[in-house]
């Protein structure tokens, strides 16, 4: 009997208290802002260590209007319990609801800078909150360029915070798995521009209670899974049918997203004066985050979106590592994800070596397309970043010429990347070239032999031969003798040349898949004469009039370069080569 007793006892506590959090079917019953004043008390709920939901006193300090944009307050409020005591408010703890007389009336969403000795917070109001509906219209008003929203001196003093005050949007917690601190390191400057910081965690098998959400759980925005993991977190708000509201400020802030969510556990919160934190694992996938709002975060309960699988393999002396993840797809996240997972990958390797040759080859697979092909070499650098890291800065920027296409939003269905790591740094510099004519006809071949200065290495010859092209003019040919780069920038074709004026995603495909590697030698011939740029079409010594002719047919789509290109070779050379010489042969 008493074993009974307590059991009932217990189950009527859980069911009283639970009971004054607002049912999701039927959606909240909500406190007004317009009902809100100075010195209120309310109660708000979030979760410091395991899943047991704790509560927390709120006192309202004031209203703050219009101080995220027009028509868009914010709440003042004074935060105590035990806990908050610790640790003051903590990343992750955005989203908590603050109920009034039993009333949802918003959810903490802004605290003070770091070293802050209260737990002062600001509370985003509940119907700005569920104003993210997922009808595709933001909320009233526009988000702010600014992070940072300085508080009105007499609201200052009243919080006893002092001049010059702001509040910021909680930090959410990136949680990540398998990534080096070294990695992450060289990342952190982008990864606090998106309002996230990085803190150690994992994930914990997927369970059938992982969708049974209440107000005060935490969820999970999952940005990449597999060998390597990153996910965000936040708090829940509400929930209203299927819809899961959360956060109470912007995520990233880019309106619609498709974003995989999941059940998040936290395992500690970590007290700081500087920044506390909970420390969470993510557990199975429950929905998608669908609206990424200036006032609040919205998911579907439901089917996950689909994700970008990703093949990595490093090989490096005597050892290759194989990893396999997936990322989500958007246009500013996905190549951050890609280019972070292709360093890591490097540095985790066990044979990995500062001083080392890097080689990449890949593909990146899209819906409709043609592939897009990766291949290029990278020595080290006297520069203070990890010699591995232009590998990653190549991939990203890669995927931001895809993603950023004034064409099409792309669907990438697949990435393939292999970076192998070469012993020693393998870049030879082109000294001199000469070649062994001065004078040739159309359809003779002129020999251009190349001095070339290995890093700490004997210098060497290398001899190119190159024919006259029949259509080549009487007079002075060019002979430029370089690298990549060189002939590229000379051409002023890459990266600022025709691609704003190609008929779409394809002819940018094939030029993307056009451009030189940097482990080649080249020899251009040059001639004075115009070369009209047609979409991804080089036309070489075209004439003034059909330059006309042609210009007038597809305006806004032709570039006209007074030098013409009139034929080109390379060579392979295994290593990377930088320079130029510029030479002169007289066509008879």
């Amino acid at each position: 009997m008493r074993w009974l007793s307590f059991r009932l006892f217990a189950a009527l506590t859980a069911v009283l208290f639970f009971c004054s959090l607002p049912a999701a079917a039927a959606g909240p019953e909500i406190f007004p802002l317009n009902q809100i004043k100075p010195g209120m008390k309310g109660v708000g709920y979030t979760i410091f260590s395991g899943s047991k939901i704790q509560p927390f006193d709120v006192e309202v300090i004031g209203v703050l209007p219009n101080l995220i944009g027009p028509k868009q307050d914010v709440v003042l409020v004074r935060l105590s319990s035990p806990e908050i005591a610790k640790s003051g408010v903590v990343a992750g703890m955005s989203g908590s609801p603050v109920y009034i007389d039993g009333k949802l009336a918003g959810a903490v969403a802004y605290k003070f800078g770091t070293f802050t000795t209260e737990a002062i917070a600001g509370m985003t109001p509940i119907e700005d909150e569920l104003a993210v509906n997922g009808s595709g219209a933001p909320p009233a008003g526009a988000a702010s360029e600014s992070t940072q929203y300085a508080l009105p001196d007499r609201m200052a003093q009243q919080a006893g915070v002092g001049g010059g005050a702001y509040l910021e949007p909680i930090a959410a917690p990136l949680v990540v798995s398998g990534f080096m601190p070294s990695v992450l390191g060289q990342f952190t400057g982008q990864l606090e521009k998106l309002g996230m910081m990085a803190t150690e965690g994992g994930s914990v098998p997927a369970s059938p209670a992982d969708a049974e959400l209440k107000p005060g759980d935490m969820a999970g925005m999952v940005l990449v899974r597999g060998d390597l993991k990153i996910s965000a977190g936040c708090t829940v708000t509400a929930l209203v049918g299927s819809r899961v509201y959360m956060c109470g400020h912007p995520l990233f802030g880019f309106g619609k997203v498709h974003i995989p969510m999941a059940r998040a556990h936290v395992v500690a919160t970590l007290a700081s004066s500087m920044a506390s934190t909970k420390i969470m694992n993510t557990g199975g996938l429950i929905g998608s985050i669908t609206e990424d709002r200036v006032t609040g975060v919205m998911g579907r309960m439901g089917p996950a979106p689909s994700m970008i699988p990703v093949d990595l393999s490093v090989a490096t002396q005597g050892a290759t590592k194989q990893f396999r993840f997936d990322v989500m797809e958007n246009s500013k996240l996905t190549p951050l994800l890609v280019s972070m997972a292709t360093l890591n990958g490097v540095h985790s390797s066990l044979s990995y070596n500062e001083g080392a040759t890097f080689q990449l080859e890949g593909s990146i697979d899209i819906a409709g397309h043609s592939t897009v092909h990766l291949e290029n070499m990278f020595v080290p650098s006297d520069q203070p970043v990890p010699d591995a890291y232009p590998i990653a800065a190549q991939v990203q920027g890669m995927f931001d010429q895809i993603f950023h296409n004034p064409y099409e939003q792309p669907h990438i269905t697949g990435i393939h990347l292999t970076v192998r790591s070469l012993p020693n740094a393998r870049w030879a510099t082109i000294d001199s070239a000469w070649s062994d004519k001065k004078e040739a006809h159309p359809g003779d071949t002129v020999t251009v032999k190349v001095a070339l200065r290995p890093y700490r290495g004997a210098p060497f010859l290398r001899e190119v031969p190159i024919t006259i092209p029949a259509q080549a003019s009487p007079g002075t040919l060019h002979l430029l003798v370089s690298d990549a780069g060189t002939l590229d920038r000379i051409e002023q074709y890459f990266p600022f040349g025709p691609r704003g004026r190609l008929g779409g995603l394809e002819e940018l495909i094939r030029l993307l898949n056009q451009e030189r590697r940097n482990d080649r030698l080249y020899v251009a011939l040059l001639q004075s004469s115009p070369t009209l740029l047609v979409e991804d079409k080089r036309l070489p010594n075209v004439p003034l009039s059909e330059i006309n002719v042609l210009g007038q047919r597809n305006p806004g789509r032709t570039t006209v370069l007074w030098q013409s290109e009139l034929g080109e070779r390379s060579v392979p050379m295994h290593e990377v080569i930088t320079g130029h010489q510029l030479l002169t042969i007289t066509v008879k």
